[in-house]
């Protein structure tokens, strides 16, 4: 991908992998403007092809989410950052000590 460069990844083809077609294709990346389809998600189709059933629900879920405020187009990672902790902080006292995250009674476990 570095040694093609920029004019070479914008003139692949992309897609929407949020609209699949019934026969596995894909619909062009886009929308027209008073087009009533949702928020698009497109990738190049190489990395479409390349992508599980599930990452692409993810990709798109997170996409749509994002939301679309002030017309400005919102870029989201197409694949989820792997490992950490996802969700809300627990608070929890070890030791005497009140951690607000869970990784850091893992720090903390052979100090306090």
């Amino acid at each position: 991908m570095a040694e093609k460069g920029l004019r070479a990844w914008v003139k692949e083809k992309w897609v929407d992998i949020g609209a699949p077609k019934k026969d596995g294709k894909y619909q062009p990346c886009g929308r027209s403007k008073g087009s009533k389809r949702k928020y698009p998600k497109c990738v190049p189709l190489a990395k479409a092809s390349r992508m599980s059933e599930g990452q692409k629900r993810s990709a798109v879920k997170r996409k749509r989410a994002a939301g679309n405020p002030g017309g400005k187009p919102t870029n989201v990672r197409t694949f989820a950052s792997q490992g950490g902790y996802i969700g809300k902080s627990i608070n929890s006292n070890y030791g005497g000590a009140t951690l607000s995250n869970p990784s850091y009674v893992k720090y903390y476990k052979g100090m306090i």
